[in-house]
């Protein structure tokens, strides 16, 4: 296999998070190469969904309907099992047969009933409900796909060995030779080669506990409660499909982190957080071991090589936050250093990646922090989850925590007074009955122009090719300024002059120079 080739960029591994790295690198031009020591896809169950901003992450990019079909297929194996075992909701009822997807918090599930599905943030964001049951393992194929079609190529049974920061560029050393590329960035995970190698700190809190991951063959599963339950020991899960259990053990954390997880071990541990017998037949597929290890990186950028997804930050599994934060990482990364290997980015514009996802990583660690606190053995942490669970059993408590969990939330702090400005870009319909989300199949900016006279899109036409204009109706917002990320940069609800120099200055700020002088007409 050769690899000695000269790329723009080189990821380090084929995870989601590299995947999506790598495809939005190549939508911006940028000749990649993704490099992975696993010589197979990992088949280890890990998350088991995502969240909004990675959904419309998804849709953004044309996948929507193929994450769509996921759920759909997750739905069927889960079937009448998740309904028959699922966890009732706190403070007890019965849950609705059909309820949407809500998450949990500390193994408290979220009762969809009492969830302010009008609230503002969520209705905002409604579209991609069905398409948030995506597991990782499947929204890794459905990736890898992407990134086939897009012809980047990824190299299995590549593994890192060596790397030199030459100023220009990096040399890397790896099992098959030397690459050289002009950018490297680590995607590898909790354990990261290119981090270590980078000589990047990994500060943060050290494990207390062991947890325990896998879909299993069960002797007798009435044995076991349906859903979360606790004891002095830890806790368990079973479900919400068949011969689905988690485990977590508040003993430390694990001798040996790489060792395969054995039948035996599943059955020890099993056993003792449900203080049953249980017998466990087989294993099917491969186990998960974890840990509540919480660190995030010294810094996302060392000189030319970059961090993203757990290579950045590490956590508790607890509530999925994980996969989606390292999306959040990639979709976030991907234009920006597209737009330096093309030669077009502001000055400063990589330095925001660490500025606006470090933020987000430090609140998902403290998430994950809060719930290992509830989740305890002990006689103090089982007083608080009473309280919690009854927090959780009001409108209020279930469509704050909902809120958190699915990302509808999350902002960045960017200049600009609009409400819109920072947050993640809203389904926004257009008179044709199309979305601003179905033209961006592509990638780069998106400028929704509700002007009446186009104003917003003559200004904009000196960015061709970076910015593509989408024009609309009069209505309101009358512009919108979506970063590749979805991320909205600018909007008004007025078309006078002040919007169209606030445009102007966004446009400057996030894309660049324009190739050609922009129009500056007097406005009404």
């Amino acid at each position: 296999m050769n690899v000695n080739q000269d790329v723009d960029v080189t990821v380090v591994g084929a995870g989601p998070v590299g995947l999506v790295l790598a495809a939005e690198l190549a939508l911006s031009g940028a000749t990649v190469q993704v490099l992975e020591r696993r010589s197979e896809p990992d088949e280890a169950m890990k998350a088991g969904a995502i969240n909004v901003p990675t959904a419309e992450a998804l849709d953004r990019r044309g996948l929507l309907p193929a994450a769509e079909q996921v759920q759909r297929e997750m739905l069927k194996r889960v079937g009448s099992f998740a309904r028959r075992v699922d966890d009732q909701p706190p403070g007890g009822g019965q849950r609705a047969r059909e309820s949407r997807f809500t998450g949990h918090f500390a193994g408290m599930i979220l009762d969809a009933d009492l969830v302010d599905w009008s609230d503002p943030d969520l209705a905002a964001h409604a579209t991609v409900d069905g398409a948030r049951m995506v597991p990782q393992r499947e929204l890794e194929a459905l990736l890898a796909d992407h990134v086939a079609r897009l012809g980047v190529p990824v190299r299995r049974g590549v593994e890192v060995t060596a790397l030199e920061d030459t100023g220009d560029g990096v040399l890397v050393g790896t099992t098959a030779g030397t690459v050289r590329t002009g950018w490297l960035v680590g995607c590898d995970g909790g354990r990261s080669t290119v981090r270590r190698l980078a000589g990047i700190d990994f500060p943060g809190t050290d494990p207390e506990l062991t947890g325990h991951l896998a879909v299993v063959d069960i002797a007798d599963p009435t044995m076991l409660a349906n859903g979360w339950a606790w004891s002095s020991r830890g806790a368990y899960r079973y479900g919400p499909q068949p011969g689905r259990v988690v485990t977590v053990e508040f003993d430390g954390a694990p001798a040996d982190r790489s060792a395969p997880v054995t039948l035996e071990e599943l059955q020890t541990s099993l056993r003792r957080v449900s203080d049953t017998n249980v017998a466990l037949t087989a294993l099917r597929g491969a186990a998960t071991r974890w840990t509540d290890n919480a660190r995030q990186a010294a810094t996302y950028r060392s000189g030319r090589v970059l961090l993203a997804g757990d290579a950045a930050h590490v956590h508790a599994p607890f509530g999925g936050q994980g996969l989606n934060l390292g999306v959040g990482d990639a979709m976030n990364l991907g234009w920006k250093l597209g737009a330096v290997v093309a030669g077009w980015a502001p000055e400063g514009l990589l330095d925001t990646y660490d500025a606006e996802r470090r933020p987000l990583g430090a609140w998902v660690l403290d998430w994950t922090r809060a719930q290992i606190a509830v989740m305890r053995g002990d006689a103090k942490s089982a007083a608080l989850r009473e309280v919690v669970a009854d927090l959780l059993s009001t409108r209020a408590g279930t469509t704050y925590a909902v809120k958190k969990i699915s990302g509808v939330t999350q902002r960045i702090d960017l200049p600009g007074d609009h409400p819109l400005v920072g947050r993640f870009v809203p389904d926004l319909w257009l008179r044709d009955g199309s979305r601003l989300a179905g033209h961006g199949h592509g990638g780069g900016f998106l400028l929704l122009d509700r002007a009446p006279d186009g104003a917003f899109a003559r200004l904009a036409a000196a960015w061709a090719g970076r910015v593509s204009s989408v024009t609309d109706d009069h209505a309101t917002p009358t512009g919108v300024l979506v970063r590749p990320d979805g991320v909205v940069a600018w909007a008004s609800d007025t078309t006078g002059i002040t919007a169209v120099t606030g445009l102007e200055a966004a446009l400057h700020r996030w894309s660049g120079a324009p190739s050609s002088s922009p129009e500056h007409e007097p406005v009404g």
